[in-house]
């Protein structure tokens, strides 16, 4: 492998990386996960627009991690709980956006006729963290 390997702003050097059945391993001894969950909202209590509305709707949040990554890390989501309107189709769309070393910004679509009362989505973080020995040198 040649040349240096860049992924979500991390470059990582050929003899750093490895690769075996599509994975990427990363040789470091500083790897911070965080993980969350969040109710994104609750809009058939309250008449809001993704239960009332058609069309393109979207709620976005900030998520800020509670330790800075060194980089961007690889940020993935999941629904863990979302209650529909069964007459009407469900669609969604639902990711990371905006990912830096200190956060990100958690994303809900919908459109068309859906209807959605509440959702909750849960999220991983992994990426490279300083350690107790890393310095800044100004």
């Amino acid at each position: 492998m040649a040349g240096p390997f860049s992924f979500q702003g991390l470059t990582l050097s050929p003899e750093q990386v490895q690769f075996w059945g599509g994975m990427k391993r990363i040789s470091s001894s500083q790897v911070g996960i965080q993980q969350g969950s969040r109710v994104l909202f609750s809009d058939f209590a309250d008449g809001g627009v993704m239960w009332t509305g058609t069309g393109d709707r979207e709620s976005r949040h900030e998520v800020v991690f509670k330790g800075a990554f060194v980089k961007p890390p690889s940020v993935m989501v999941s629904l863990s709980m979302w209650d529909i309107d069964h007459k009407h189709t469900a669609r969604m769309d639902l990711r990371a956006e905006n990912i830096t070393g200190e956060g990100f910004e958690l994303v809900f679509r919908t459109w068309q006729d859906s209807r959605v009362a509440r959702v909750r989505a849960d999220w991983i973080a992994i990426g490279a963290t300083r350690g107790d020995e890393d310095w800044d040198v100004e």
